[in-house]
């Protein structure tokens, strides 16, 4: 969505004032912020606008770059990403110590993961990756592979409380079980992680001998991994919740397969299309034949060589190529005109026979370079 002008979001003049600005910008991050409005991703978006709009505003630097250049006047002068300078005039609008930021940046990158539920300690597990190296034909026609890694999974003997059986947690006096431990300050409400409980939000007095608590062990686990036909090198087969455990009672994270392609021997690839070079000889050449050649599939397929067929020349083999949907690429065979390094006497009789009645002795003329292409 295009940015709205900065003095159309703050509701004020060119010629506002400093004040002005300050008051309008005031009463807009009253109006819209979060904490008034729970869960209403318009206001968190209109307050976002408003703050990126009194970041430059605010400013005189960046004001007078942008009243002359417009945004492009700004770009580079912290772009409406890095909130601290304008949080720290806080204080001059709202009054109040604004020196903890973390929670105001959490609410601007959504925290930096993703939480379930009501406690901030139910967490999704960590994703995995996994590189894995297939061959050439693998990649074209796809594959199952067995893969052995290793990943953490609740603990068996806690069920992934990370406490000891018999006990359970006790949420934290200190944070109430939230994870977080908020103070007001003036207009806005700061958050900081518990130091008590680590953030988790409970206090577990007594840790699963097991897992030492941590409601998780690590584990060597085989899986089976469908390569698609048709996998493109440094592409990647995600697996739902095949990574790491999750957090009390979060999901498991994913694991994340990035596929390596070797290079083939004889073939290459270009998107769904496949090309390999084929010899013949010089009186194939100019006589046209037929001859078999080999797909990568296995298959030998018979193809016809043009007489007359110059070296370099491809030709195209239709639906031998990479699958895609259903469909196949085509398959282009590169002819490469061999010529005999030795010649019996009888050979080199015929072809200074053929040179002769070709003129072949003659001064040759200049090629047109565009007949090359």
């Amino acid at each position: 969505m295009a940015k709205r002008d900065y003095y159309e979001v703050l509701g004020v003049q060119k010629n506002a004032t400093k004040d002005e600005i300050k008051k309008a910008y005031r009463k807009l991050a009253v109006q819209y912020h979060p904490d008034k409005n729970p869960g209403n991703k318009e206001a968190e978006e209109k307050f976002k606008e408003a703050t990126s709009a009194y970041e430059v505003l605010g400013d005189d630097e960046k004001k007078a770059a942008y009243d002359k250049f417009g945004f492009s006047g700004v770009e580079g002068m912290s772009g409406g990403q890095d909130f601290s300078q304008t949080f720290r005039g806080f204080e001059d609008i709202f009054g109040g110590d604004f020196s903890n930021f973390s929670s105001i940046f959490d609410m601007f990158t959504n925290g930096g993961g993703r939480r379930y539920g009501g406690g901030s300690s139910v967490r999704q597990g960590e994703n995995l990756r996994y590189d894995m190296e297939i061959s050439f034909k693998d990649a074209v026609f796809g594959t199952k592979v067995e893969i052995q890694y290793t990943h953490t999974e609740a603990c068996t003997s806690c069920k992934g409380s990370g406490a000891a059986n018999g006990s359970s947690r006790t949420v934290c006096p200190n944070c109430k079980g939230s994870g977080q431990v908020r103070r007001s300050q003036g207009f806005f409400t700061m958050a900081s992680t518990c130091l008590t409980c680590g953030g988790e939000g409970y206090i577990n007095e007594h840790p699963c001998k097991e897992c030492g608590g941590a409601g998780a062990q690590k584990k060597r686990q085989k899986l089976a991994v469908t390569i698609p036909a048709g996998v493109e090198n440094g592409k990647k087969v995600i697996i739902p919740k095949q990574g790491n455990a999750g957090v009390n009672g979060g999901p498991a994270g994913d694991l994340y397969v990035f596929i390596h392609v070797k290079p083939h021997e004889y073939f290459e690839r270009s998107d769904h299309d496949l090309y390999c070079a084929v010899p013949i000889s010089i009186t194939q050449a100019a006589l046209g034949a037929e001859i078999r050649v080999s797909t990568l599939g296995g298959k030998t397929i018979k193809v016809k060589v043009p007489p007359g067929s110059q070296n370099g020349k491809m030709l195209r083999i239709r639906e031998e190529g990479v699958p895609s949907g259903g469909f196949f690429g085509d398959l282009y065979i590169k002819l490469i005109t061999k010529v005999p390094e030795k010649l019996s006497r009888r050979s080199r009789e015929l072809l200074e026979e053929i040179s002769r009645i070709e003129g072949e002795n003659e001064t040759p003329q200049p090629i047109p370079l565009s007949d090359l292409s």
